[in-house]
């Protein structure tokens, strides 16, 4: 089971006393404890906090928007990792409707891409400078209903590791399957999470 995995790491309450959960995804070259510090700043007082760590801290091993071919092992991999959590989390009691992600970069790219194929009613996603994998998008790829459920994302209009296209894109996907899309462009912004995407997230959190 991951959650007995040296690879991964955990914070807030043990999943059995918790209500809710999240899992949290760095980016590349970040790490598990890097992405749990945001907890510091979150909403999550009674979250299960989940946080993977890619070996050489890398989810997969080319640009996101490469062909997909390139990173698809990799891929296959992580969305194992992300099938297994949440199956863990479910057997600990916690709905699937309360279950959260975050991912920045490399992480929320895996993220996206796994939830764009996977789609249903979680408790919300927080995307922060990320967006669905491959040279081109496939729709083809991505199927299901959101079912109105809150996913937040956020980049800076000259992100130098993601185009302003592909946020935007990727939101317009998330909004054809039915999710409650915040996208955010931040100009001239910081390759990093910022502090208005964290005031959004928390508003999700709070279910405002």
């Amino acid at each position: 089971m991951y959650l007995q995995s040296k690879n991964l790491h955990s914070r807030g309450l043990p999943l059995p006393e918790a209500s809710k959960a999240m899992v949290m995804f760095h980016g590349q070259g970040g790490s598990s404890s890097g992405i749990l510090d945001l907890a510091d700043h979150l909403q999550v007082d009674a979250f299960a906090l989940l946080a993977p760590e890619a070996t050489a801290k890398s989810w997969y091993p080319n640009s996101f928007m490469a062909p997909i071919e390139s990173n698809q092992a990799d891929l296959d991999t992580g969305f194992a990792l992300i099938r297994n959590l949440i199956a863990e989390i479910e057997q600990a009691g916690i709905a699937r409707e309360a279950v959260y992600f975050l991912g920045f970069s490399q992480g929320a790219c895996l993220l996206a891409e796994y939830l764009a194929r996977h789609a249903d009613l979680y408790g919300g996603a927080f995307l922060f400078s990320g967006g669905l994998i491959g040279k081109r998008i496939d729709r083809r790829n991505y199927q299901g209903d959101f079912k109105n459920m809150p996913l937040l994302i956020g980049c800076s209009n000259i992100d130098a590791h993601v185009p302003l296209h592909r946020v935007q894109d990727s939101s317009r996907v998330f909004t054809e399957m039915g999710a409650q899309v915040t996208e955010r462009i931040y100009l001239d912004g910081p390759h990093s999470v910022i502090a208005d995407e964290i005031e959004l997230a928390n508003k999700i959190l709070r279910g405002e």
